[in-house]
């Protein structure tokens, strides 16, 4: 990058330190979890921005922005596996971790904070006051807020809560556009989806009001059983069962199990396992009712926090596939929505078709339609990426949906706004296309028959 640049970002900041050019701290901070999978490991290796600058402010963005207007993309910490933070066209990383203040915890149970707040710090402070997160990724420890607004979509409380964009999770979003002359725009109600999952293509995030929910002791408890349909009907009657009240419902088909070395002992050779957060008061009613569907209670008690051991969310979600890839780094994942009437016939087709390639790891979620479905992060076995699209089409054939974790795109990776509401944004606060260029393919294409300029 040009010197003058540097000098002028010194001068922006008012500290030479929040710039950097230390090309081993670049690269760190250009890359994500996208090796993940193997089709983004060989399209997004080597992709690396020119500078990393580390602002503290809202107002201080606009003036980075003002001053910059080449290709911007905002990262959080890191955690994401499509690929979202990894700049495609150099130019500059804006590493938003050290904008980590909670503003407050209002009584009414929204948090308001910075982007760079982490997950797990917002979750402990939360449960001072009596609230906690409605849901969260397995990477809450490190995972920020503002990254998982940006390209996260629901985990932890799913079960319960429904993904991350549904029921007024986000009630209000603020940003900062790349316009020549960059606004700080807030966004409420029904327009946060102009910004949510759209990867900082559109908008950098400053400010968040994310809402809670009121705190509740948990317990953990795992449940092995001998077989795969067993383990599932019985995970199904306590995801669906209105009168639980639960925050993870996980089912792990053999091997799966097996990859998660330090609580083997939990693990009994060839059995499926479910891990479950249950509300402490039903965990004993919990543990009755696993003993009665012929299942082994084989670990159970109290979650004191996020410091817990074993913490039984550091083995579900995504994960999961890093346990798996740990095991045989052949092994990748998809992730899906299994529909709740023929999800039985739909497993069938699929083991029928692809076999021990294809290995079942559910996940149970709520619609925003209030009903609670299988959702799933497979595990796969990858050989050609023939072979992964493969599996991909016949998912959607048979009726599962598919959000494609194997391409660098917002619209490939399955939350993309049917109504287009992510790209009107990005052509109104973005028309040179400059905020994490590539990442939106309709906007290309749309720009150039609508005469907005681009680059």
């Amino acid at each position: 990058m040009d010197p003058k640049h540097i000098a002028e970002l010194h001068l922006l900041t008012g500290d030479p330190s929040r710039v950097i050019l230390n090309p081993q701290i670049v690269e760190q901070l250009s890359r994500d979890f996208y090796w993940y999978s193997p089709v983004l490991r060989k399209q997004l290796d080597g992709k690396l921005g020119e500078v990393v600058v580390q602002p503290l402010a809202a107002a201080e963005i606009q003036k980075i922005l003002r001053y910059c207007y080449l290709p911007v993309t905002a990262r959080g910490a890191g955690t994401g596996n499509y690929g979202q933070a990894v700049p495609l066209e150099g130019g500059v990383v804006l590493d938003l971790s050290r904008m980590d203040r909670i503003e407050e915890v209002r009584p009414g149970g929204v948090a308001v904070c910075q982007p760079g707040v982490r997950l797990g710090e917002l979750e402990n402070e939360g449960r001072k006051v009596g609230w906690e997160l409605r849901c969260y990724p397995s990477t809450i420890i490190k995972a920020s807020v503002g990254g998982f607004l940006g390209g996260g979509s629901g985990g932890i409380g799913t079960v319960a809560h429904g993904m991350l964009r549904d029921f007024q999770t986000v009630p209000a979003i603020e940003v900062v556009t790349m316009e020549p002359e960059p606004r700080i725009v807030l966004h409420e109600g029904e327009a946060v989806h102009e910004i949510l999952h759209a990867w900082g293509t559109n908008g950098i995030i400053t400010r968040i009001w994310l809402a809670l929910t009121p705190a509740v002791e948990w317990s953990q408890c795992v449940v092995a059983f001998d077989t795969f349909t067993t383990a599932f009907d019985f995970s199904e009657k306590i995801a669906t069962g209105a009168a639980w009240i639960k925050r993870l419902v996980t089912v792990f088909e053999w091997p799966i199990p097996s990859f998660f070395t330090p609580i083997r002992q939990y693990a009994p050779e060839g059995k499926t396992l479910i891990f479950f957060m249950i509300a402490s008061s039903q965990l004993a009613g919990l543990e009755s009712a696993a003993r009665d569907a012929g299942g082994i209670v084989t670990h159970s008690g109290v979650y004191p926090g996020l410091s817990a051991r074993p913490l039984l969310s550091d083995y579900t979600w995504n994960h999961t596939t890093l346990w798996a890839m740990r095991s045989d780094d052949a092994y990748t994942y998809l992730q899906c929505g299994f529909d709740p009437d023929t999800v039985r016939e739909q497993m069938r087709q699929l083991r029928e078709r692809f076999g021990q390639e294809f290995l079942f790891h559910m996940e149970f979620m709520k619609r925003g339609d209030g009903r609670v479905f299988p959702g799933a992060i497979p595990v796969v076995y990858y050989t050609t990426e023939e072979r992964l699209n493969e599996m991909i089409d016949f998912c959607r054939k048979i009726g599962v949906w598919v959000a494609n974790p194997h391409v660098n795109n917002v619209e490939g990776g399955g939350r993309y706004r049917a109504d287009n509401v992510q790209l009107l944004a990005k052509l109104r606060y973005d028309p040179k296309g400059l905020l994490n260029p590539g990442k939106m393919v309709t906007f290309h294409s749309v720009s150039a028959t609508t005469g907005v300029p681009t680059k």
